[in-house]
C-alpha cells in the first residue's frame, strides 16, 4: 500500500490546496457545501453512497458508506468546517515552504479529509475489503461545538466497536487517547444605575458583584484534579461616572472525568444563587458542551492495536491527553472505544501559521488504511 500512496502523494497534495483555497469557517454554509460536494464525489467514484443531512444555518452534513457494506465495526469522524472567515482563503491561500503546506485549515482538518479519502483507496486497490467496513460521519459544525451533528454522530456509534476521529496528529506525531470535556456559562448580573458623584449611594454594582463571582468563580479550579474554571470575558457598565447596572462574565470550564461535571455544576449554581451586593441579581445559563474522552480499558485496548500497527510500518507511535474538546468525547461517551488524532502531523492550528509536516501525509495515511485492515480483521475474529 506504501507504493500506491506514494504514487499518490502529489494527487493528495493537490486535493488538499483545492479544499484549502475554499473557505469553509463555520458559518460559511456554501463554502462547507462546496466542499462536501467535491468530497461526495470522491467517495461515490468508489462506489459509497454518500447521505445528505440537510441543515439550514450550518453546512450539511454527510454520511457515508460502501453500497456493500452490511455492519460496518468502525465509526470514521472528520469536519469540514474551519475556524477563518470568509476571504481568509484569498489573503493566504495555499502554499509550500520546505517541508511544510500552510493555508487555513490545512491541518485542522482538509488533510485528513484527504487522508482519509486515499486510506480507503489504497485498501481497495490493494484488494483489501477493509474499506467496506467503515462508516464515516462528515460534520460541518465541529469547531463551534458540533450542535447540530451531536445526535447524529451519537447515535451511529451505538453499534460501532471503534471510532477513529480524524483530528490533526500532535505536532511530535502523538494520537490522542484522552480529552477534557468543557462547557460555557454566562452570567448576568442586574443592579441599579446611579451617578458615581452625586449619589453613589443609591446605586447597586452590577460590576462589584461579578468582580466577588469572578473570584468564587475561579476557587473552583483544581488543576491537580483536572479541573479548571476561568472567567475569559467580562463586559459591562455605561460610563466611568456611572455605577453600573449591568455586567456580564463568560466562563468557560474544563473537567477530566464526567463525575466531576455535576458537582461543578453544582457549586456554580450555588455561587450565583445569593448576592454579596445588596440589590443586585443574577441569572445564568449555560451547561458542558461536551463530555471529557476518557482514557478508559476500551481506549487502551485500541490505541495498543494502533501502536502495533504503527510498529510493523516503522512507526512508533505515543498517546497524550489534551484540554481542547472534539467530536471523540461523544463516541467515547457512547461507549465506543476510540482514538483521536489520527490525521496527518502539523501544528498551530486556528493560526496564520498553521501548517501541515508534509512527509507524513503517506505515513500517516497508510497507519490509518492499515488500522482500518487491522481492526476489520480484529472484529471478525471476535
Amino acid at each position: 500500500m506504501k507504493g500506491y500512496l506514494d504514487q499518490k502523494k502529489v494527487e493528495m497534495i493537490s486535493f488538499i490546496e483545492t479544499l484549502v483555497n475554499i473557505d469553509s469557517g463555520s458559518y460559511l454554509k456554501n463554502g462547507i457545501d462546496q466542499i462536501g460536494k467535491i468530497l461526495k464525489e470522491n467517495y461515490e467514484e468508489m462506489d459509497f453512497q454518500v447521505e445528505i443531512i440537510k441543515q439550514e444555518e450550518y453546512g450539511n452534513h454527510l454520511v457515508v458508506r460502501h453500497k456493500d457494506a452490511m455492519k460496518p465495526t468502525i465509526m470514521i469522524v472528520a469536519h469540514m468546517d474551519t475556524v477563518f472567515p470568509e476571504g481568509t482563503s484569498k489573503e493566504r491561500p495555499f502554499k509550500i515552504v520546505g517541508d511544510r503546506a500552510y493555508g487555513p485549515g490545512v491541518i485542522d482538518m482538509k488533510s485528513s479529509q484527504v487522508s482519509l479519502i486515499y486510506a480507503l483507496q489504497a485498501l481497495r486497490e490493494h484488494g483489501s475489503n477493509a474499506y467496506k467496513n467503515v462508516e464515516i460521519i462528515i460534520n460541518s459544525d465541529e469547531e463551534v461545538g458540533s450542535p447540530t451533528s451531536r445526535e447524529l454522530i451519537k447515535d451511529r456509534a451505538k453499534d460501532k466497536k471503534y471510532a477513529l476521529i480524524m483530528e490533526p496528529a500532535r505536532k511530535d506525531g502523538s494520537v490522542v487517547s484522552s480529552r477534557r470535556g468543557n462547557g460555557h456559562y454566562t452570567l448576568n448580573v442586574r443592579g441599579k444605575a446611579a451617578h458615581s458623584g452625586i449619589e453613589p449611594e443609591k446605586g447597586r454594582s452590577a460590576i462589584e458583584e461579578l468582580a466577588h463571582k469572578v473570584i468564587q468563580l475561579h476557587e473552583l479550579s483544581d488543576h491537580e484534579k483536572g479541573i479548571s474554571v476561568n472567567v475569559g470575558m467580562i463586559e459591562g457598565g455605561s460610563s466611568v461616572n456611572t455605577v453600573s447596572d449591568n455586567a456580564t462574565a463568560h466562563v468557560d470550564i474544563r473537567i477530566t472525568e464526567q463525575k466531576q461535571a455535576k458537582v461543578l455544576e453544582e457549586k456554580i449554581e450555588e455561587i450565583c444563587s445569593t448576592s454579596e451586593v445588596d440589590g443586585t441579581k443574577i441569572d445564568i445559563e449555560g451547561s458542558m458542551n461536551r463530555p471529557p474522552m476518557e482514557k478508559n480499558s476500551q481506549t487502551k485496548s485500541l490505541l495498543e492495536i494502533i501502536k502495533e500497527v504503527g510498529r510493523d510500518i516503522g512507526i512508533e507511535i505515543v498517546d497524550t491527553a489534551t484540554g481542547g474538546g472534539s467530536d471523540a468525547s461523544f463516541t467515547a461517551a457512547a461507549g465506543v472505544a476510540t482514538i483521536d488524532g489520527l490525521g496527518p502531523i502539523g501544528g498551530n492550528a486556528h493560526r496564520e501559521d498553521e501548517y501541515l509536516e508534509i512527509p507524513s501525509l503517506v505515513e500517516r495515511t497508510l497507519l490509518l488504511a492499515k488500522t482500518i485492515e487491522r481492526l476489520s480483521l480484529h472484529s471478525n475474529d471476535e
